[in-house]
């Protein structure tokens, strides 16, 4: 049963990578034919019914208390906070860079905790934030004809940091009672209540002919693939495995994006871009370094 159990979290870690890491090329295709704040606003307006119909699946309870609307609203922020600046970036950056600009996540988790919490920060770590802003400078050099713009890296910046942010609000409203699920569906219900304030400001946008096959499968993928199934995955990952073992999908799924990108979107980047992204890379690991040494160390006496 234990073997089942294990093979169980080992394929739900690799949907998870496989989903984080195809997102950000679905984004980009789901944008082909829409305004992409038009595709934003579509996503959770087809996600919000769909969450509803899993919670009376599950028959989950949705508390409507203070604290509970406050846990939504700042988990909100982790989805149309974060991205709403992730689709207007899609006009300045390719997949694969879109999704290595979401390794960043830690390193901004990190600061926020130095900033905000006072969490101290190792050496390690501090050389791995280096290390990885140097990575961050040669992708930034590589050239706008390289599918990558400043402008599309100060607007990824401004995504990840409300993504970051958004865990440690999360964390301190702590609303315990509130069950993984029912705090996705909120978040996803206060996004779109968020999402429907946009829409005045991108009426004159809006379709007026069917959208391209590619596009509506792009954005059906978003829907069910990166906000449902990959909710489920990462709830079930977080309660069975180590946090260490989790992050290190940050260093995975850029790699696997840029793969990707390059072959299904034909996503051509220089040698700098790729140099780039291996050095920020190698500053994630070393950034993460003294956790996975830790994390070790205590599986070792456990055993």
């Amino acid at each position: 049963m234990a073997s089942l159990s294990k093979s169980n979290l080992i394929l739900t870690y690799a949907l998870l990578v496989f989903i984080w890491s195809t997102t950000p090329l679905a984004i980009v295709w789901s944008v082909d034919d829409l305004h992409p704040l038009w595709a934003l606003v579509l996503r959770f307006f087809i996600a919000l019914p769909l969450a509803a119909v899993l919670m009376l699946l599950l028959r989950q309870n949705f508390p409507l208390n203070k604290v509970a609307l406050h846990s939504y609203l700042a988990g909100a922020f982790s989805l149309i906070g974060s991205q709403f600046f992730t689709y207007i970036a899609t006009a300045y950056l390719s997949s694969g860079i879109i999704a290595l600009m979401f390794g960043l996540a830690p390193i901004m988790a990190g600061l926020i905790g130095l900033s905000f919490f006072k969490q101290k920060l190792h050496v390690l770590q501090w050389l791995g934030m280096l290390i990885a802003l140097c990575g961050l400078g040669l992708i930034c050099f590589a050239g706008e004809n390289q599918h990558v713009n400043p402008i599309g890296i100060a607007l990824m910046l401004m995504s990840v940091l409300s993504y970051a942010a958004s865990i440690f609000w999360v964390k301190k409203v702590n609303a315990t009672h509130v069950a993984p699920v029912a705090q996705a569906t909120g978040s996803i219900l206060v996004s779109t209540l968020m999402a429907m304030c946009v829409l005045p400001f991108i009426w004159q946008y809006a379709p007026t002919s069917m959208p391209s096959l590619k596009s509506i499968s792009a954005l059906l993928y978003t829907v069910i693939m990166a906000s449902l199934i990959a909710m489920f995955c990462y709830f079930k990952l977080v309660k069975n495995i180590k946090a260490t073992t989790l992050s290190l999908t940050t260093v995975m799924t850029p790699m696997l994006a840029i793969f990707f990108g390059a072959w299904l979107n034909q996503e051509k980047l220089s040698l700098m871009v790729f140099v780039g992204a291996g050095v920020l890379l190698f500053g994630l690991a070393v950034y993460f370094y003294r956790d996975f040494k830790i994390s070790r160390n205590l599986q070792r006496k456990v055993g």
